[in-house]
């Protein structure tokens, strides 16, 4: 089940990059790397998007899920 919900995001991320909102790609990227379990990866994702949007919803975003990540550990 865990494969199929990636794969969806993936699928997800590559028809997005036909919108060229590359926030929004590093996001479910992101999202994707949670999914897979690799964090550290997922972390540096939302940080630039942080860095790289920071105004954007996305960032928004990416500032709870960094929080959330705080909270865990």
């Amino acid at each position: 089940m865990r494969h199929l919900v990636g794969l969806a995001l993936v699928c997800a991320a590559l028809a997005g990059g036909c919108r060229g909102n590359s926030a929004q790609q590093q996001f479910e990227t992101a999202q994707f790397e949670e999914l897979q379990e690799n964090r550290e990866h997922a972390r540096q994702l939302y940080e630039a998007i942080i860095r790289d949007a920071p105004d954007s919803e996305y960032a928004t975003r990416a500032r709870e899920r960094l929080s959330a990540f705080d909270k865990e550990q």
